[in-house]
């Protein structure tokens, strides 16, 4: 029993041993508290990074250097003039707005101090790493391709910090796995993929050409394995030795070329999920009737929603940028082709890989073939339905894959 120290009114009296336990008692609740916190607060850390990526980029106009971050909510820009770096004095900054608004005097070294510090961190802690060793396969491309491999290499070298080392599984769930041609194929929606689906099927021998195989069966079908369906350990063995391509379309031309299939035919997906979400929102006095079906979305109604922070439904495939689709900062592609020259890049990979000589990329149009093709005009018709502040919101919503493969920006 704990001796009795200290006389307390009516008979009370408090013990040494009963204040000290219940001091350890509230220090060990104070830091279990704390630990539960600092974990909880590291995990929230971990998935706002992982689904965060963040760019730096550098721009010279002139005589300044605009530092750019960009996120996929909101781009926020610091404006330092060249000159800052010499001379003290005051420097412009321009935030997210229109307005600038004027910034301390710093000196030179200062400046350099800061940005060498930065530079360091950045990389320390969010410098990505590939997935897995360079391919053991080395393709004997021609020039132009390995000019267009070495330009998205060197781009993600000099300006892009990427999402760190996340889940592998999430990183590569577009990817598909051919094994008999060693092969991995990072779908891209609009830019080819259900013909180099087929093109898949044939290759693995799961049909005799990809001519009869239909819409349902390319992509409703399970025919085909993702990357993400294997272990981790085997996942980075085939990042490493079999052949990684993907093939990639102008930004602006597979955005319309998207609305345009969900939004301008039929679609018992898309106008009841994101056609109604849509016109909820951004349609005034929107009919009974449209907020039933979700049909009839205007392109400049679904430019709101593309770009608005707080989306009333989440991103699509469709539309998402290929940056984010198919990690070209972290998965080394050793064939980069693009949808403008389909046909000739396609059937120049086929034979590069040693692929069947009777087995070429089909030309046909996977869905409304009667439609027109969405061509520069097409797509020039449809941007000019939204103001030009839009305009250029879009092109800064697709801007890495505009400077990673090097499309020119729109004249429009």
């Amino acid at each position: 029993m704990p001796q009795c120290v200290t006389a307390m009114p009516r008979g009370r009296c408090c013990y040494r041993g009963s204040a000290k336990d219940m001091n350890l008692k509230h220090i060990f609740l104070s830091i279990l508290s704390f630990g539960v916190a600092g974990l909880l607060l590291i995990m929230y850390f971990h998935v706002w990074i992982e689904e965060q990526p963040v760019v730096l980029r550098y721009k010279i106009q002139q005589d300044q250097t605009t530092k750019v971050w960009i996120g996929p909510t909101e781009m926020q820009e610091k404006s330092v003039e060249a000159k800052a770096d010499r001379v003290k004095g005051p420097s412009p900054r321009t935030g997210p707005g229109t307005g600038t608004e004027p910034g301390p005097a710093r000196d030179g070294t200062s400046l350099r101090k800061q940005r060498k510090v930065g530079s360091l961190l950045l990389k320390r802690f969010l410098q990505p790493a590939p997935l897995g060793p360079r391919s053991e396969r080395t393709l004997a491309v021609d020039e132009d391709h390995e000019r267009r491999r070495l330009h998205v290499a060197e781009f993600c070298r000099k300006y892009q910090v990427s999402r760190p080392r996340g889940s592998l599984n999430r990183l590569v769930s577009r990817v598909y796995v051919e094994d008999r041609h060693k092969l991995l194929y990072c779908e891209v929606p609009k830019a080819g993929c259900s013909n180099w689906k087929r093109v898949l099927m044939v290759l693995n021998g799961l049909a005799s050409s990809p001519y009869n195989i239909s819409h349902q069966f390319v992509h409703y079908g399970t025919h085909l394995r993702h990357l993400d369906s294997y272990s981790l350990h085997k996942s980075y063995q085939l990042l490493g030795s079999f052949t990684k391509v993907l093939f990639v379309r102008d930004p602006m031309e597979r955005l319309v070329s998207a609305f345009r299939d969900k939004f301008e035919h039929p679609n018992v997906y898309y106008h009841p999920v994101f056609g109604k979400a849509i016109l909820r929102k951004y349609r005034a006095n929107a009919s009974a009737e449209a907020l039933g079906t979700g049909a009839g979305v205007t392109f400049g109604e679904f430019v709101h929603y593309l770009l608005d922070p707080q989306k009333p439904v989440g991103m699509d495939i469709h539309w998402e940028p290929i940056s984010r689709l198919c990690s070209p900062c972290l998965i080394d592609y050793d064939f980069i082709g693009k949808f403008e020259d389909l046909e000739k890049d396609a059937n120049y990979f086929l034979k590069l890989i040693g692929a069947p000589v009777d087995l070429q990329f089909p030309s046909f149009k996977d869905q409304h073939s009667s439609d027109e093709r969405t061509t520069p005009l097409v797509v020039k018709h449809y941007l000019l339905q939204v103001p030009p502040l839009q305009r250029q919101q879009l092109y800064n919503f697709y801007y890495l894959d505009y400077l990673m493969f090097n499309y020119s920006k729109p004249r429009f």
